[in-house]
């Protein structure tokens, strides 16, 4: 007779939007080794984690501070970084901060519960896919309103406050790239202006300072 074992990795996943966080839980929800202990929206964890998946959706900047805060917290063993941006420079500066990983959204849920499992062991482990924008991920703000993974990220960052340029660089696109997402993201939302945009970004979830930090625990 097989005696199934209890899931040995527990697994904390911290992002702004608790959309985010649920997604990805139910993305790894049946993994026999991966236990998801925590969801946390306010980057505040309360047990220890073996390893904390941090979510870079519309970050900003100070998303290094919350990266830094989570190295140094004793309940996180190690911290990998999950974003769409994995291009050498993005890398690179997730590793220099000390994290333990960057995975990207390109990797299904098998793949993606493979390499936490390598992290786990030791591993520092990097993923640069190519992004490709029919792949599907866990969920985002927006996504019932038809935005893109990467157009949701825009105006989410719009409705924050960041111009073109801050977007560009938090994002590691181009400015022109940006301008096309906004422009495509805009007709989908059926509004023309900025200040329309951030309107629309706020009541449909964009604004971080809006959504309630909280933490689940299982």
């Amino acid at each position: 007779m097989v005696i199934s074992q209890p899931p040995d990795i527990s697994l904390a996943l911290v992002n702004d939007y608790p959309v985010v966080v649920e997604g990805i839980a139910r993305m790894l929800e049946d993994h026999p080794r991966l236990h998801v202990v925590e969801l946390d929206s306010g980057h505040r964890l309360a047990r220890h984690a073996d390893i904390v998946l941090y979510d870079a959706f519309a970050a900003r900047d100070r998303g290094r501070d919350d990266v830094r805060c989570l190295l140094e917290n004793p309940l996180c063993d190690k911290v990998v970084m999950y974003t769409w941006h994995t291009g050498a420079p993005q890398v690179e500066e997730a590793l220099s901060l000390g994290m333990h990983g960057c995975l990207s959204k390109e990797l299904s849920a098998s793949d993606l519960a493979d390499s936490l499992i390598r992290v786990h062991d030791g591993e520092l482990v990097v993923s640069p896919e190519v992004v490709r924008e029919e792949i599907k991920v866990p969920d985002w703000p927006g996504r019932p309103e038809g935005l893109s993974a990467r157009e949701a990220e825009v105006i989410a960052l719009i409705t924050q406050g960041l111009t073109n340029d801050d977007i560009a660089r938090t994002c590691y696109l181009s400015i022109n790239s940006v301008k096309s997402y906004i422009r495509s993201a805009y007709r989908k939302m059926g509004v023309e202006r900025r200040s329309q945009a951030v309107l629309w970004g706020v009541t449909h979830g964009m604004d971080p300072r809006d959504q309630q930090g909280h933490t689940v625990s299982f």
